[in-house]
């Protein structure tokens, strides 16, 4: 029987209450409770759960700890009801039923660019190409999370540019969408006091700031005193006790110090609660592909962000790495897509390719498109999930569905071929094929195969 919406809402606003009161006591028994209300389905998942509640020695025991000490109550409250309710259980019901209805792939979150505008100009961006000619009105945002939360997205994350140079309208999204989750990949030198005041009045915004390192790293890449900026910024999310993470690209020149022990901590010291790592990928006509991690560095990141997981108090995600854990690539909307701030709907923040815009197609169009379709139809890439992307690992399949969609460059300055961007990425695609393969075989990971799921169906 389908449970209505407001008995979730009234379930979990109960649970949640009553493990606010005492966290550490309470969790155990709410685990209990949630055990034997699902049966044996979700039984692994809550056992492993279950010991970093109970464990107070663990790493995970002292992350979840610090978002009762570290976080503001309100704005707790906000992002437990607006993840965990609205995104995650509310909403993936609505994505099943379209799913089903138009046959398409529904994303759970959507990033777009309010700007293609940007206050610094960091070696290797793309965005930098833009300039600050391209921008998404606020009624054109606006219209995106409507769109999106009648099919049950209720995650936006804003990237760019710089997204915080349009403040102001990423504001009023949170006003009016107060039942969504908003998170903002940025530089974090535009956050300063009374920025930080608004986050904590509307309490549904998280930045995940871009650090490339320490202070050399960052300041080689982004500017001298962005580093600084940097800290500043983040003192001021930690004082006023508002939620932030690090956003990290690795690449073949500071995978050692983003991989590090010394990394891992600071974040941590500096009041991050999670780190997402993204490797560095040559798009563009300004790319540096000598940026690229070989195999070995990227097996270094691999066995480096495994290992403290178990020791470091901070979530981390790799997107390219932690493929296995969402079985391949997540783009092309089956968990996620990008719209640029010209409004062309791509797959992919790192896909440039498109053949839909939101000026001329709807959201759910889009999601029907060839290009999208090919998405849904391609995924996951390749057997080895360790190999999930369609660009950096498996660089013909984006070069087969670009071509057979008709896809155009979404690149204004200098629009790429896709069977260069595909060039660029073959040998290292060939290179991490072997490295990965031997991970995959070690693990004794189930289907494992040699022969990516193109290479099958051929034969």
């Amino acid at each position: 029987m389908k449970v209505p919406n407001i008995i979730k809402e009234m379930g979990f606003s109960v649970a949640y209450s009553y493990l606010d009161k005492n966290p550490e006591e309470n969790l155990p028994k709410l685990l209990d409770m949630m055990e034997k209300i699902a049966g044996s389905e979700f039984g692994p998942q809550l056992e492993a759960f279950r010991y970093a509640a109970t464990n107070q020695d663990s790493n995970w025991f002292k992350l979840i700890k610090s978002v009762w000490t570290d976080i503001d109550d309100e704005v707790r409250h906000t992002l437990f009801n607006n993840f965990f309710l609205n995104a995650s259980l509310i909403g993936w019901e609505k994505q099943e039923k379209y799913r089903k209805q138009y046959g398409c792939s529904i994303p759970w979150a959507i990033l777009m660019d309010p700007t293609s505008a940007c206050n610094l100009k960091c070696i290797g961006c793309w965005a930098a190409e833009y300039g600050n000619k391209l921008n998404m009105s606020y009624e054109q945002l606006d219209d995106i999370v409507r769109q999106g939360k009648e099919m049950g997205t209720y995650m936006y994350i804003f990237s760019g540019g710089e997204p915080l140079v349009r403040k102001k309208d990423i504001i009023r999204l949170c006003e009016k969408h107060d039942d969504c989750e908003f998170l903002a990949f940025t530089n974090a030198t535009l956050i300063d006091e009374a920025f930080a005041d608004e986050m904590l009045r509307v309490k549904n915004f998280i930045p995940a700031i871009s650090v490339e390192g320490f202070r050399e790293a960052t300041d080689a890449r982004r500017g001298a005193g962005t580093f600084d900026a940097v800290m500043k910024a983040m003192s001021i999310l930690k004082s006023k006790k508002l939620p932030f993470g690090v956003s990290c690209c690795y690449t073949s020149q500071n995978y050692t110090v983003i991989g590090s022990e010394e990394y891992f901590d600071a974040m941590i010291e500096w009041g991050a609660k999670f780190a997402w790592f993204f490797t560095y990928m040559p798009v563009g006509k300004d790319a540096v592909p000598e940026l690229m991690v070989t195999p070995e560095q990227r097996k270094f990141m691999y066995d480096q962000v495994r290992k403290f997981r178990d020791t470091k108090a901070i979530f981390t995600m790799d997107f390219w790495n932690d493929g296995e854990y969402v079985d391949g690539c997540i783009a092309g909307g089956r968990n996620y897509l990008h719209i640029n701030a010209n409004g062309d709907i791509e797959p992919c923040a790192f896909v440039h390719y498109s053949d839909s815009n939101i000026k001329d197609k709807t959201l759910l169009e889009a999601y029907m498109s060839p290009l999208f379709m090919a998405y849904k139809a391609g995924q996951p890439f390749n057997k080895n999930h360790l190999r999930p992307c369609p660009v950096l690992d498996n660089p013909h399949c984006i070069s087969r569905m670009v071509h057979e969609s008709g896809a155009h460059s979404t690149d204004l300055m200098a629009p790429e071929n896709v069977d260069d961007l595909a060039g660029k990425c073959q040998k290292r695609s060939e290179e991490w094929g072997v490295v990965a393969d031997e991970i995959w075989r070690c693990n004794n990971c189930p289907n494992f195969g040699l022969e990516d799921k193109e290479e099958t169906e051929a034969k």
